[in-house]
């Protein structure tokens, strides 16, 4: 029989009953307050990195750094927790720190190390001699088997032969000066993807190697970044801004920028969006900036959607399937544990997966909204309809049915970026490529109307200059988006599209006449049977060129015409169009341009970082260290 407890314990034993129900219930009557976590991710050279993710997994809280290396993270009600914070980024050692939120502000400083790290897909069958390979490789990460088993494995650096590198790219031969005399009129569609930039980008700094030159699309460098264009004032979508300077890399030369700028949409305005998510979960898609940073996009664009938008998830590897139907992106959950069960494994059916999207858009199809297909994949497409060809068929018969398309590109080794551009081109859309978390929060999220809305279809535009004023014109970039002169009236002739908020911007080098040269705007040979046209419009000496844009509403085949004179009288240049010409100047050396006349790394670093301007997201001080980046691969390249 137990001895009774004294009464002097059950009293004290009381007490510290109320006292602790006491302190709970302060506790609960006092909310905990919010704790900012910041701080700085730098290399182990002290420089600051960009675009590194940081997250607290504890309480599913992400974000990325900026320019200068620095994030922010608010956690709710989180002072006395204690949490995990990760900072990791494609080409470093991930790191980790425990935190004990003891304070309204917690400061957490990263240093991370650079990594070589190759990532192979591996696909393994039953007890084949690769299987055995496999298994006596030190594998750091295994996945679960399954009748196709793919694993990801860290090896040491390889060479270049034997990792060999099936990227493809279209051929880009860059314009040269035409002589106005005989070619008075420059045609072509807008551009508004910007893929390439964020590939060129990938190669400096996640690769440390400088890009093939058909990686270098210069138009998509230039329109990468965001500028201060004001946006139309009437009933017209787009308004168009011209301006006119001196060429920095050659003074006897001007730089004339035409620039378009459609209307921004606040999110609320935006129509709502009946949106196909189409994402290639083959083996190739395995390695952790394939598919992983494609779901970790995904799950950034769906948080940005509203109760009145829709998503459907179709995949595609071995084949085709629909993993969620279209579902009301208020039901966010069930659309974000369908995204975070998608596991990469198989073969790549790319043309069965497109079509099904399709199939899917369609039955969901929304009269006044915006119906369209998000492709993210490499581009590897390798089971059933894959030439470019067919996929280019493909889109441009869907587009008919009101569901365009935006492409976003991954990963690297493999990319097939020409394909993936002409299939954003002909499917009425845009294509980005995504290296990070950064990149796709820059494109799903602060451009998401941009992005998904096209305001303005089938955009083209055709400048006429004044051979009084100019002896000779080249088009800075646009290679792949050159028309005939007789295409620009012809509303059968497919063209770009812009969405709300999208700017794009052409540079054209000038040569005036009279103007000392020794290479650019050569004569033709005389014509034996007629004469050079010569325009009326050249006897107003006064103007430099004529601009002339055409574009037709997002539901109507029918196309309007804006037109506009430029004076030919050039001016100190603002800062967007300097900043616009340190990019044509980076994407000129990049490209071994014979153009790039006295322009050197240097003297680009020295134009971007003069107009810097209002920069609130740091692409362009992210620019301004790229060029650094590029100059230091020089260097070694002429070390070497």
């Amino acid at each position: 029989m137990r001895s009774p407890v004294p009464v002097r314990r059950v009293a004290l034993l009381a007490t510290a009953a109320v006292a602790a129900l006491v302190t709970l219930a302060d506790a609960a009557a006092v909310p905990r307050r919010d704790v900012i976590i910041r701080g700085t991710v730098r290399d182990g050279a002290s420089r600051p990195i960009d675009a590194v993710h940081v997250a607290i997994r504890e309480v599913n809280l992400e974000t990325s750094t900026d320019g200068a290396g620095q994030y922010r993270l608010r956690v709710p009600g989180g002072r006395g927790r204690q949490l995990t914070l990760a900072a990791r980024r494609i080409g470093f050692a991930a790191s980790s720190t425990p935190l004990r939120l003891d304070a309204d502000t917690v400061i957490a400083d990263f240093t991370l190390r650079a990594q070589t790290l190759t990532l192979d897909a591996v696909a393994v069958t039953g007890t084949s001699a690769q299987a055995a390979k496999l298994a006596a490789a030190p594998a750091v990460q295994r996945q679960p088997m399954r009748a196709t088993e793919v694993a990801l494995r860290r090896a040491a650096p390889r060479s270049d032969d034997q990792a060999p590198n099936t990227e493809e790219y279209a051929r880009i031969d860059e314009n040269g000066f035409a002589d106005v005399r005989q070619s008075p009129r420059s045609t072509f569609s807008i551009d508004v993807d910007r893929a390439s930039y964020g590939n060129v980008r990938r190669f400096v700094t996640t690769e440390r190697r400088l890009p093939p030159a058909d990686a270098v699309r210069i138009e998509e460098l230039i329109n990468y970044f965001p500028y201060a264009y004001a946006e139309p004032r009437g009933d017209d979508p787009v308004a168009v801004h011209t301006e006119v300077t001196r060429a920095p890399w050659n003074a006897n030369h001007l730089l004339a920028r035409v620039a378009l700028q459609t209307r921004r949409v606040p999110l609320a305005a935006l129509p709502p969006n009946n949106l196909v998510f189409l994402l290639d979960v083959s083996g190739s898609m395995l390695p952790a900036n394939k598919l992983p940073l494609v779901k970790q996009s995904m799950r950034l664009l769906v948080n940005e959607l509203r109760p009145v938008d829709r998503v459907a998830i179709v995949v595609y590897a071995g084949a085709a399937g629909l993993v969620l139907p279209s579902t009301p992106a208020s039901d966010k959950e069930r659309i974000l544990d369908a995204i975070e069960r998608l596991e990469a494994g198989g073969s790549t059916a790319g043309g069965a997966g497109i079509r099904l999207a399709y199939e899917v858009a369609r039955a969901n199809h929304i009269p006044e909204g915006n119906n369209r297909v998000i492709l993210a994949t490499d581009g590897d497409f390798n089971v059933g309809t894959s030439s470019t060809a067919e996929l280019v068929r493909v889109v441009e018969t869907q587009r008919e049915h009101g569901t365009f398309l935006t492409v976003l590109g991954v990963g690297m080794g493999n990319l097939k970026d020409g394909r993936l551009e002409q299939l954003a081109d002909r499917g009425n859309g845009n294509y980005a490529y995504v290296d990070d978390l950064m990149e796709a929060r820059k494109t799903l999220v602060h451009e998401l109307g941009a992005t998904l809305v096209t305001v303005a279809k089938d955009v083209k535009l055709q400048v006429e200059f004044n051979p009084r004023a100019v002896r000779a014109y080249r088009l800075i970039g646009y290679e792949n988006r050159l028309l005939r002169d007789e295409d620009f009236d012809d509303d059968r002739k497919d063209a770009g599209e812009m969405g709300a908020g999208h700017s794009v911007t052409a540079l054209y080098e000038l040569v005036p006449v009279g103007a000392p040269t020794a290479d650019a705007g050569r004569r033709a040979t005389p014509l034996r049977y007629q004469e050079p046209r010569r325009d009326a419009g050249a006897a107003r000496s006064d103007e430099l060129l004529f601009v002339s844009l055409r574009y037709k509403p997002p539901t109507s085949d029918t196309s309007r015409l804006l037109r506009q004179a430029v004076t030919a009288r050039p001016g100190r240049a603002s800062a967007d169009l300097t900043f616009a010409a340190a990019v044509a100047g980076y994407g000129m050396l990049l490209r071994r341009s014979p153009h790039a006349g006295s322009m050197t790394f240097d003297a680009v670093r020295e134009l971007a970082q003069s107009s810097l301007g209002d920069d609130p997201e740091g692409y362009r001080r992210g620019f301004v260290r790229l060029v650094e980046e590029t100059m230091r691969l020089e260097r070694e390249v002429v070390r070497r």
